[in-house]
């Protein structure tokens, strides 16, 4: 099903000041299961974290809804013609950071530097980076390691803070969350975005005010006077909530009351796929893991045990039953929207319980054995749900599976703490690069410091490392295709992941507002317009 529209799309190309002028606003209320972890721009890669820094902060470019490249901060760039390395950014005249400071080039090249530094969550978007340089107040050099034609891919990803504000308030250094680091922008902003900071309650509430300085307001409705993101964890007190009017927008509409709302006069749902795969991650690195049962080796150290639990998933029921079909099967952790995919790929091994037994038994593991699975319950759609599933599929094969299910913000510390403090888990993965090299670099990817931050499996392969790193240096994009599908056949032979699902997302709001799904599920919501009552 094909996104709506918003109902001004026209406004991606300009509104009349007249025309905003004549708008309604009013405040808006949001919400979904979690909070956002931190407001520090470089903080934390995690997509709920991103969704709501994006409305105070901006990068150099964007993706709308539907996933295209537009310029934002940056009003155009360039390779330069004598110098492959290097990439040339021209900025946007004009524009003002909440405190009224002007933005310039001396702001970028503070928050790209800052964003590759080691506790910054975005590091993995500017490996390929060697030197970022200003040549005046309004361009931005950014050379790289090597010739890399996709680097414009990864800006809309780097936030753009502002020096003196970051200086003046010590937090020159990106957070370091998973170390539970504080520093000032973990609870305050200054950014150039449409939304001003006026509260931050973490778990509670965060209140922004519109940004009637906003730089780009003739280009935008921007009719959103306040804007309040809440956390509701229960979905029967969030869906009440959207009911009753307490909130306008729910980002997380649980699968089980979709048809339900369809259903309200007030209320209406928007569908769409995400750029996002579920899947469970195993430690494969260990020689013995401390939460099984088996003395002095790790069962997942042998590909035949990952191939069996790999086919002990029934990713079908799983669709159906814990989805209500609001999922797409896979056998990959790259959804289609990236390059890279394709139909051979993304193909799931049948279930087959018999040959998974088959298998285990091969392994020495006759009678199973029995591991710890750490799982989010307020992150991805029915995240619980699909854990509490797959501990059945598991236990058909032998394989005893203790659950423990708990908040993200302790989730997925467990999967970033170097070393991993979880053996095997459940995460979700989008791709803002829609490009292989971004799952390869983080989950793939030997861990050091700079890659892998998110592959807690242990996974180490010199040759898979070397082939990820030419990635970022290779210029023939039919060469670079080549060696992103080798580098694909050679990983999901290895099974070091258990792909689940696509997943499929569904808003729900009042009827006066028409807020398309996005891809990287993670609403542009200046773009929000009322239709009245």
């Amino acid at each position: 099903m094909k996104p709506r529209m918003f109902a001004v799309a026209a406004a991606l190309i300009g509104v009349s000041a007249l025309a905003l002028g004549a708008a309604e606003a009013r405040p808006l209320k949001w919400a979904s299961a979690g909070d956002a972890l931190t407001i520090d721009p470089h903080g934390q890669n995690e997509g709920l974290t991103t969704t709501v820094n994006q409305q105070m902060y901006e990068a150099l470019t964007e993706r709308d809804h539907a996933g295209k490249l537009h310029p934002l901060l940056a009003s155009s760039w360039k390779v330069l013609p004598d110098d492959p390395t290097t990439w040339e950014f021209k900025l946007q005249e004009g524009v003002k950071f909440h405190d009224g400071s002007p933005f310039t080039a001396d702001d970028v090249v503070f928050s790209y530097e800052r964003a590759m530094q080691p506790t910054s969550d975005f590091k993995g978007y500017l490996t390929s980076v060697e030197k970022v340089s200003k040549v005046d107040d309004l361009t931005v050099r950014i050379k790289t390691k090597g010739p890399n034609p996709l680097l414009v891919n990864n800006t809309s990803a780097i936030r753009i803070m502002s020096k003196a504000w970051a200086e003046k308030n010590n937090a020159t250094k990106a957070q370091d969350f998973k170390n539970k680091e504080e520093n000032y922008a973990v609870r305050n902003a200054n950014g150039t975005g449409p939304f001003i900071l006026v509260s931050r309650e973490s778990d509670v509430k965060t209140v922004m005010k519109r940004n009637d300085n906003y730089w780009a307001k003739a280009k935008v409705p921007l009719e959103i006077t306040e804007l309040t993101y809440v956390p509701i964890k229960q979905d029967a007190t969030r869906i009440a909530a959207l009911l009753s009017g307490e909130v306008d927008l729910v980002q997380d509409v649980p699968v089980q009351d979709i048809a339900r709302l369809k259903s309200q006069p007030k209320v209406r749902v928007t569908t769409g796929p995400e750029n996002r795969t579920i899947f469970f991650g195993m430690d494969v690195a260990s020689k013995d893991l401390k939460g099984d049962n088996v003395e002095g080796k790790n069962p997942f150290a042998d590909k035949r045990v990952r191939q069996a639990m790999n086919m002990a998933l029934n990713r079908g029921a799983i669709q159906r039953v814990v989805m209500r079909g609001e999922s797409i099967p896979t056998g990959v952790i790259l959804p289609p929207f990236a390059n890279g995919w394709t139909k051979e790929l993304d193909a799931a091994p049948a279930t087959d319980v018999a040959k998974a037994k088959a298998l285990l038994a091969e392994a020495g593991y006759p009678n199973g054995f029995s591991v710890t699975l750490h799982c989010p319950n307020d992150r991805y759609i029915n995240d619980e749900g699909i854990c509490q599933a797959a501990v059945g599929m598991f236990g058909q094969i032998g394989v005893k599976v203790n659950l423990v299910s708990q908040s993200k913000s302790i989730h997925f510390n467990l999967i970033q703490k170097n070393p991993p403090e979880t053996e095997f888990y459940l995460v979700g993965w989008g791709v803002p690069t829609f490009d292989s090299d971004y799952v390869f670099s983080y989950m793939y990817h030997t861990r050091t410091g700079s890659q892998g931050s998110w592959n807690a499996t242990g996974y180490s392969d010199k040759d898979v490392d070397a082939q990820i790193q030419s990635l970022s240096k290779e210029i023939d994009i039919a060469k670079r295709d080549a060696a992103i599908a080798k580098i694909w056949a050679k990983v999901k032979d290895e099974t070091i992941y258990l792909p689940i699902h696509h997943q499929t997302l569904s808003y729900g709001m009042n009827s006066t507002l028409d807020v398309p799904v996005d891809v990287q599920n993670q609403p542009k919501l200046k773009m929000v317009s009322f239709k009245g009552s």
